[in-house]
């Protein structure tokens, strides 16, 4: 997609949604306790943003779907809002980035809390997806991590789970986002396995058949908050990307990886090569995409793409 057309998205609100005033209403991690302040003290209230379009209510459009994405705009007026129970990141000018699990429920509620002490509340449908499910007439190979596994096991999600913790205040979210590789897809987001009734991890990502060594860039700008260059037991060499407003990118099987921790990175710029390390039946290159805590597609950032 290219970057005029991702910001047009954001510009235009071809999606608007009526706001209904509701009563005043009041991820899994754990958040800081606010601090009371002394009673003598005078506390100044929040800054209303500066709105240039001054909506009235929430305006927004993108892929309404499971795995999909939004660009929008929050009403005039607005101090904080939030998807559902995750609180949106808001820019000087009203906008956000928010996007739906690859579960999602049919549909998600935005709310935003305005400064004359009002809540207004849009609901946005969100469709279903036809996910590629196989059956498999056997049952599920037994399995476990063994304590020696986890030992090294436990390290690397701790890493990951840091890095993608981490608020950068990168703006790649606005870019709009390209292909990292070249190659066939070979394995697409959401696929899945059921084993006799009993349904098997979904595959979380987009698999790209570049070859070994194919050049990797970077999809859209952004920061690099992880940069495993000695594999990771499943992974292999990853490095992922904050974009910004919580969404981020990870790139997998990397067979090296050419920028480093802090590092700034521009939209095609080279990151890293295709391989084949960690666990992987062969070379490709593996990009899966979060947005906080939701799994999300990458094939539908690249919707637009000529």
């Amino acid at each position: 997609m290219k970057v005029q057309l991702w910001q047009g998205v954001l510009a235009a609100g071809a999606l608007a949604c009526a706001c209904v005033p509701t009563a005043g209403e009041d991820a899994t991690t754990g958040e800081a306790q606010a601090q009371t302040p002394a009673p003598t003290q005078t506390v100044a209230p929040p800054p209303v943003l500066p709105f240039p379009d001054n909506p009235a209510s929430f305006t927004f459009a993108g892929e309404l779907t499971q795995g999909g994405w939004i660009l929008g705009q929050v009403p005039a007026g607005t101090l904080s809002a939030r998807l559902g129970n995750q609180a949106l990141i808001i820019d000087e000018n009203g906008n956000f980035f928010a996007a739906f699990d690859r579960d999602a429920g049919p549909s998600a509620e935005l709310v935003a809390a305005l400064a004359d002490g009002r809540n207004l509340a849009a609901m946005v449908t969100v469709s279903p997806r036809d996910w590629q499910i196989e059956h498999i007439n056997a049952a599920r190979r037994p399995g476990g991590s063994t304590e020696e596994f986890m030992a090294i096991r436990g390290p690397e999600l701790e890493r990951i789970a840091a890095a993608r913790a981490l608020q950068t205040g990168a703006q790649g979210w606005r870019d709009g986002f390209i292909r990292p590789a070249s190659g066939r897809f070979s394995g697409r987001f959401g696929s899945q396995r059921i084993y006799r009734g009993e349904p098997a991890a979904y595959h979380s990502g987009l698999d790209i058949a570049g070859g070994a060594g194919g050049q990797v860039v970077a999809p859209a700008s952004g920061v690099v908050v992880l940069a495993a260059t000695t594999p990771f037991t499943l992974e292999g060499r990853l490095l992922i990307i904050d974009h910004g407003q919580g969404l981020n990118s990870a790139f997998l099987h990397l067979s090296r990886i050419d920028v480093r921790e802090g590092d700034v990175v521009t939209q095609g710029q080279p990151i890293g090569l295709i391989g084949a390390t960690g666990r992987a039946t062969g070379p490709h290159l593996h990009w899966s995409m979060k947005w906080h805590d939701a799994r999300l597609d990458p094939l539908l950032f690249l919707a637009a793409t000529p």
